[in-house]
């Protein structure tokens, strides 16, 4: 196969999928910066200081991990009800914003050289019944774009409904 056959997508018409990778770098930044206040509800939940819970939270090396752990903890019986329920509000959002961000970190990229479509290709079995599918693809299109936009709105929400429950329930800031 030659250069010709893969284009550079830099290289198309539009700047469609350079767009793209500058709202998927936004969004990789601010998920790290949502998942990392976790840190203040474990801390808060667990009645420790903000080093621990860093510490806590780094050894558990995944975001579900880590939303199982906070989803834990608030179910203890020393927290109040309407402390469970803010937090479980919280860790339900946090989930489901996780999901585009997850499809598009875990995806390989496809270029169409004569049409100039790119699609994503996910890199996930999905177990069946009675057999496997492999590469889901679907398109990386405005649709797309808008997507990752209104995540983005979604995720600012979110990180401010958090402060405020770190706020109200006078977890270590």
């Amino acid at each position: 196969m030659t250069a010709v056959d893969h284009p550079d997508p830099q290289d198309r018409p539009g700047g469609d999928f350079d767009r793209f990778l500058l709202l998927l770098g936004r969004l990789n930044y601010s998920w790290t910066n949502t998942e990392s206040l976790l840190i203040h509800l474990i801390a808060g939940l667990s009645h420790t200081d903000k080093d621990t819970a860093v510490v806590i939270f780094l050894t558990l090396n995944t975001t579900r991990a880590r939303i199982d752990l906070v989803e834990r903890l608030s179910k203890l019986e020393r927290v109040s009800q309407a402390e469970r329920e803010a937090v479980l509000e919280i860790t339900r959002r946090i989930k489901l914003l996780s999901g585009l961000r997850n499809k598009y970190n875990h995806c390989i990229y496809s270029f169409n050289s004569q049409s100039g479509d790119i699609s994503t290709i996910r890199m996930r079995v999905a177990d069946r019944k009675n057999q496997i599918k492999v590469g889901q693809k679907s398109a990386l299109d405005g649709a797309t774009i808008d997507d990752i936009e209104q995540s983005l709105n979604d995720l600012k929400a979110l990180n401010s409904d958090v402060w405020m429950l770190i706020q109200n329930h006078g977890y270590p800031a």
